[in-house]
């Protein structure tokens, strides 16, 4: 599995020019699901997602996490994180896994990540999405289960 996380003062997702997801300060989270992940890539991408200490403390330094500053969540699932462009022009997803198994392990992502008590909202899977966000710092970290990054 593999996410984008980005801090945020604010994000929204859009479908259909209406809003479906939207929160305040906290984590943008972009989530891909590989072929080959499972439950346990799952669990560990969550656990990192929440643990980042990368909301500033009292004095300047990063060092407290989406819980400690009581942020909220906003997943949109993304296959294109999985799109291998190391050959021509066109990207290729081979690698990424097929929507069933990824909407099951994304919606198992949600539900973890909802069990911090984190406020949790999503975009809609399979859905031309639209993504606004005010990037806090810009803050912006690679994450892969995998940990190839």
């Amino acid at each position: 599995m593999r996410c984008v996380v980005q801090r945020v003062s604010k994000a929204s997702v859009t479908v259909d020019k209406e809003v479906v997801g939207k929160i305040e300060k906290g984590l943008l989270v972009l989530w891909g699901v590989g072929e080959n992940d499972g439950e346990e890539d799952c669990r560990w991408l969550v656990e990192k997602v929440v643990g980042l200490r990368i909301f500033e403390d009292e004095e300047g330094k990063m060092n407290r996490s989406v819980l400690d500053v009581k942020g909220e969540i906003l997943m949109v699932s993304q296959f294109t994180l999985y799109g291998d462009c190391r050959k021509g022009r066109r990207p290729s997803f081979s690698s990424a896994a097929p929507p069933e198994k990824a909407k099951d392990l994304f919606d198992q992502a949600v539900t973890y990540m909802g069990e911090y008590g984190i406020k949790v909202e999503t975009g809609i899977f399979q859905a031309d999405m639209q993504v606004e966000l005010i990037n806090d710092g810009p803050v912006t970290l690679l994450l892969d289960s995998e940990k190839n990054f």
